[in-house]
């Protein structure tokens, strides 16, 4: 999936879009390198909380790959699990972004 994401996120740029991840690798050398390699060009973040929790766990995530779609009110509209199809991600993406648009949110 990451060539896809890389592209959207260079496609939104200037726009009201964030692409967050999550990874759950063990080994953050690993973890560097692979996101150097695959040019990784959006925030991802280890998968654990300070207070010990992983972020998989509060989010009830049941396997990877797993997507949530929030719009810019942080009320979730979707959920895959499993790889989407980009088709289908890409258009609730760009109607969300839409959506915020109209809202005034740059």
């Amino acid at each position: 999936m990451i060539p896809h994401e890389r592209s959207l996120v260079q496609r939104m740029q200037g726009r009201p879009f964030t692409l967050l991840g999550i990874n759950s690798d063990k080994d953050p050398q690993l973890i560097k390198r692979e996101s150097a390699n695959f040019e990784v060009n959006w925030r991802s973040f280890k998968n654990q909380r300070s207070l010990g929790v992983p972020i998989s766990q509060s989010w009830q995530v049941k396997g990877w790959p797993c997507l949530f779609l929030i719009d810019h009110k942080g009320v979730i509209r979707q959920k895959w699990l499993g790889r989407p199809d980009e088709t289908a991600l890409d258009n609730a993406i760009n109607a969300l972004v839409r959506e915020a648009e109209a809202d005034g949110v740059k």
